[in-house]
């Protein structure tokens, strides 16, 4: 199945967020998007092709998104993109399989990842606010991406890890 541009995909295809540790610079996002433009269209569940699209944002964030309506990814399909993600960090110098870590806007506007507890410190100390930008790799749904992807602290999640409630 050929891969198609993600804005093509219905809201509620199935959306996995793949942040990497660090900024990749252009050539370790140019050797990313290779190996993933390879893998992709050939990427088949139960011998089924799957309808896929991806997006790379800010040279941290890997979105790929697949249409359930024609066929949906099986365990043994997802597993396949993650080995195939988890063998290129080598080669980028970077991880994008880690869960756990937080991804915001520092207030330079330089995207930065830390744990939950250095998250909570930070906001402690003043230098997380209910406008800095954070990101949810947590969405699973194309739409979900599209409305929350990026959000302000205060209109996300990652509020209650700052012991703010969010707003309902």
């Amino acid at each position: 199945m050929p891969l198609v541009k993600i804005d093509e995909l219905p809201d509620d295809a199935r959306t996995w967020v793949f942040g990497s540790d660090r900024t990749l610079d252009a050539g370790a996002s140019d050797t990313l998007l290779k190996e993933v433009d390879r893998f992709l269209p050939q990427w088949k569940a139960h011998g089924a092709p799957l309808t896929v699209g991806k997006d790379w944002k800010y040279g941290r964030f890997l979105t790929v998104a697949v249409d359930q309506s024609t066929a949906g990814a099986s365990g043994c399909s997802i597993d396949g993109l993650f080995r195939a993600l988890k063998a290129l960090e080598p080669r980028l110098g970077a991880s994008l399989v880690t869960s756990g870590l937080i991804f915001f806007r520092d207030e330079k506007g330089v995207i930065e990842s830390v744990d939950r507890e250095e998250f909570t410190a930070l906001g402690a100390e003043g230098k997380i606010a209910p406008d800095t930008h954070v990101f949810d790799p947590t969405v699973t749904t194309l739409g979900e991406w599209k409305a929350r992807f990026e959000l302000n602290v205060g209109d996300s999640w990652h509020a209650k890890l700052l012991g703010k409630s969010q707003p309902a």
